[in-house]
């Protein structure tokens, strides 16, 4: 039973900031990865930013130099810090694990997602 919520999101104007996060809980023995991706209106959804185990990152480039993730391992959480936000950052969110449960093999879980919405 694993379970990933995201929060944070909500209504910012051009340039603003914003801090999405991602909980997962369960019975986790082990989380090898988490990830950021976001899908806006007639859009397919896209991945933009991941992190590692190790703390180790990957940025989209149009995400770049705006966005980091960041993680607490003990909470199993991680975080999206959003600056510069443009109107075409406006979709939403959602993280997703590649995890370990106990009792069971690897596997990718997804949250339900959060939507952002940059908009003077």
């Amino acid at each position: 039973q694993v379970q990933l919520v995201e929060s944070g999101g909500g209504l910012v104007q051009p340039g603003g900031s914003l801090r999405l996060s991602c909980a997962a809980s369960g019975s986790i023995f082990s989380i090898y990865a988490m990830g950021w991706y976001r899908q806006a209106p007639g859009k397919q959804r896209e991945l933009f930013a991941t992190i590692t185990s190790g703390s180790s990152t990957y940025y989209k480039d149009s995400v770049k130099g705006r966005f980091t993730v960041s993680r607490d391992n003990a909470k199993n959480t991680v975080f999206l810090q959003m600056n510069s936000l443009k109107p075409e950052d406006t979709a939403v969110y959602y993280c997703n694990a590649d995890l370990k449960v106990v009792a069971a093999k690897p596997q990718t879980y997804w949250g339900q997602g959060t939507q952002v919405t940059v908009s003077s």
